[in-house]
């Protein structure tokens, strides 16, 4: 009788069935990385909306005692441009700073692991910092009111608009600036940024004050055209709304939405 081999006695191999990846919504992804973005900021978040509120009322009261006399249209161009900054600093400023620490830490590498939609990411920090500025810009707005006895006449279809898409612009490109260039790098350009957006932007005064060059500059950058739409949605019987400024403003969110987006998708 032949002798079997160990090949010919051995059991037969057993077929490996494929396991399914898991399937997860966006709106658990997106309540997921909300709640991990309210934890990394922990007890921070109250600090972060005083300071946004002071920041608020200091521009509405410190920047009208630069104006002597201050008149009742002065007042509201500046009442009026304070809800903008605001939106700017966070975007350009705060959410920078934010994304490099994350770099910094892994962090992020870690997130854009997750089996997870890139674009949640942008999404989840736009809602979060909206509204941790949406008090800040009530507050400058009720300060400037009780300061400087002000009237303000609101188109909300507008204010809402310029709102979402000043904060998404912004955002945009702070997270844009985060993710292209160096975090030290970053970190420097986003105080620079501040100084630019709160001294030698037409914000807070007109653009007449300005040499005709910066004029030029500030007629292509989002700045002028973000605080434009801003004034008009909270004093529309003073400052009309411009097609232009709208233009303008589309044009740099979906800038920086594009480039962040890139960024995002990227593979390290």
């Amino acid at each position: 009788m032949r002798e079997q081999t160990a090949t010919e006695t051995a059991a037969p191999s057993r077929q490996v069935m494929p396991i399914a990846p898991i399937q997860v919504s966006l709106w658990t992804s997106f309540r997921a990385l909300l709640r991990w973005s309210l934890a990394s900021i922990g007890a921070m978040l109250p600090l972060i909306v005083v300071i946004q509120a002071m920041l608020a009322a200091g521009i509405v009261i410190g920047f009208g005692f630069l104006i002597p006399g201050i008149s009742q249209e002065s007042a509201l161009f500046l009442s009026s441009g304070t809800p903008t900054i605001l939106l700017l600093t966070i975007g350009l400023v705060i959410v920078p700073q934010g994304i490099s620490r994350a770099r910094a830490s892994g962090a992020l590498d870690y997130q854009r692991a997750l089996p997870i939609a890139r674009p949640l990411l942008l999404l989840v920090d736009l809602v979060v910092w909206t509204l941790i500025a949406l008090p800040g810009v009530a507050i400058g707005l009720l300060v400037a009111w009780l300061r400087y006895d002000l009237t303000f006449s609101f188109d909300w279809a507008l204010l809402v608009l310029s709102s979402v898409l000043v904060t998404t612009m912004a955002t945009a490109l702070g997270y844009a600036i985060a993710l292209t260039v160096p975090a030290m790098l970053a970190q420097l350009l986003s105080q620079v940024l501040v100084f630019f957006v709160l001294l030698f932007s037409p914000i807070t005064f007109p653009t007449s004050q300005l040499p005709d060059w910066f004029q030029a500059l500030h007629d292509v950058l989002p700045i002028q055209a973000a605080a434009d739409l801003m004034r008009a949605g909270i004093a529309s019987d003073a400052f009309p709304a411009e097609v232009r400024d709208l233009v303008v403003l589309g044009i740099w969110t979906a800038l920086g939405l594009f480039v962040s987006y890139l960024a995002l998708a990227r593979r390290k």
